[in-house]
C-alpha cells in the first residue's frame, strides 16, 4: 500500500495575538489537495511536569487557582521552561523549588508528551524527583496562588484512575509512573 502524502505547505506565518505565557499564531498553508485555507494555534514555551516523592514516598502535591476553569485545581507542580534553565532536570528541580519550596534529591526524567497538538505546539517534559524535603519558602510568581500539601501515591493513582484527578498533565504523569515505573 502506498503512503499518502498528508504534509501541509506553510506558505506564510504571522502572529494574531501576543500575551504573557503564549502566542496565537496564523499560518497560511496549502493542504495537500492544493487548497489554500488558514490555520490559527497557540505557541507556548515546553514545560516541566515533575512528581515529587518526599523521603518519606509521600507526594508532593499543590492546590492552584486556576481561572480558565474557575475552581482550585489539585494537581503536580509544573511551569514553563525558562533560558537560564541548562537542561530539563534543571528546570524540574526550579520549579519544584519554586511552586513548593521543597529540594529533590534526584531528579529523573519519565518522557515527553504533546497535550493537544490540534491546536497548541506544546511538549510537556515529565520528570520525577525523589528524597524532597522542604528547604525553602515558595518563590511564586505575580499570578499564582499555591498552596502545597502531600498525599499518598495510592491516593493520587487512584484518583488518576477514577478520572477525580482534573489537571490531564498532573494524570498523565501519575498513570505513566504507574504503568511503567512503578515498582
Amino acid at each position: 500500500m502506498d503512503e499518502i502524502d498528508l504534509t501541509w505547505q506553510t506558505l506564510g506565518s504571522e502572529t494574531d495575538y501576543t500575551c504573557p505565557g503564549f502566542d496565537v499564531v496564523r499560518d497560511d498553508v496549502r493542504l495537500p489537495d492544493g487548497t489554500e485555507t488558514e490555520f490559527h494555534y497557540v505557541t507556548e514555551t515546553p514545560s516541566v511536569v515533575i512528581l515529587p516523592f518526599t523521603e518519606q514516598g509521600d507526594v508532593i502535591v499543590i492546590r492552584e487557582w486556576r481561572q480558565a476553569v474557575g475552581r482550585v485545581n489539585y494537581g503536580l507542580p509544573a511551569g514553563g521552561i525558562e533560558d537560564e534553565d541548562s537542561d530539563i532536570r534543571s528546570a524540574a528541580r526550579r520549579e519544584l523549588a519554586e511552586e513548593t519550596g521543597y529540594e529533590a534529591d534526584t531528579v529523573e526524567l519519565l518522557t515527553a508528551y504533546e497535550p493537544a497538538n490540534g491546536l497548541f505546539d506544546s511538549t510537556h517534559h515529565y520528570a520525577v524527583a525523589h528524597g524532597c524535603v522542604p528547604n525553602s519558602t515558595q518563590q511564586l510568581d505575580d499570578n499564582e496562588s499555591i498552596a502545597v500539601e502531600t498525599t499518598t501515591f495510592e491516593k493520587i493513582k487512584d484518583m488518576s484512575a477514577r478520572g477525580e484527578l482534573r489537571d490531564g498533565r498532573s494524570a498523565l504523569a501519575v498513570l505513566h509512573y504507574t504503568a511503567h515505573i512503578e515498582p
